[in-house]
């Protein structure tokens, strides 16, 4: 087999840490119901819900809406050569991730801390870490000075996303943390299928 890339070997284990935690947290939520700590890590986050707060809380959850995103994927083509050469693999990526999370969320069937229709996971905490887990792996062909600061935007992105969720009352924490591992599940699976062949093919 050819040597495989630095960048895939590190999708590889994105994938399978992301799977494995949403699995867990999956079972966690179905066996013992209520989770431990759900409640209180809730509260406890509810505290700092100031009307500023939650102000912000509303603007930053436009990040995590697929009517957002969606259309946003198109920015990722005209920004990123990587992307435009693939370009099916992430339009397919901000289609297969919401598509996942609602099936989930009827199978799972948990409900929301404040009403009765289904929260886990959270589609907004889903779709913010699929679109900015999709710019970090892309974000690779910038130069580092620019690499790093784009990295770091998405990863703060992705926690504000599932934080606002919480201060929204939308969802309980795990939820969120449900979403951002499914979200990260689907921006690892493109980036492998994203890899240039020579690292999947086996040699001569």
């Amino acid at each position: 087999m050819a040597p495989s890339s630095p960048r895939r070997n590190s999708a590889c284990w994105t994938l399978l840490a992301s799977a494995g935690c949403f699995i867990a947290l999956a079972l966690a939520v179905t066996l013992v119901d209520p989770f431990p700590g759900d409640a209180a890590a809730r509260r406890w986050l509810l505290g700092y819900g100031s009307p500023a707060v939650v102000e912000v809380a509303r603007v930053v959850n436009y990040l995590g809406s697929w009517r957002v995103l969606l259309p946003a994927t198109l920015l990722l083509l005209v920004a990123f050569p990587r992307a435009r050469a693939r370009w099916w693999l992430w339009v397919g990526l901000m289609l297969a991730a919401p598509a996942a999370e609602g099936l989930l969320k009827i199978v799972i069937g948990r409900a929301r801390p404040e009403e009765s229709s289904m929260g886990f996971p959270s589609g907004h905490a889903t779709a913010a870490a699929a679109f900015f887990g999709a710019v970090i792996y892309l974000a690779g062909s910038l130069p580092p000075p620019a690499r790093l600061a784009v990295r770091a935007a998405s990863v703060l992105l992705i926690v504000l996303v599932a934080l606002a969720r919480i201060i929204l009352r939308a969802h309980w924490p795990v939820d969120t943390l449900a979403g951002i591992a499914l979200g990260l599940f689907f921006a690892s699976l493109a980036t492998m299928l994203n890899s240039p062949a020579r690292d999947r093919a086996p040699t001569p």
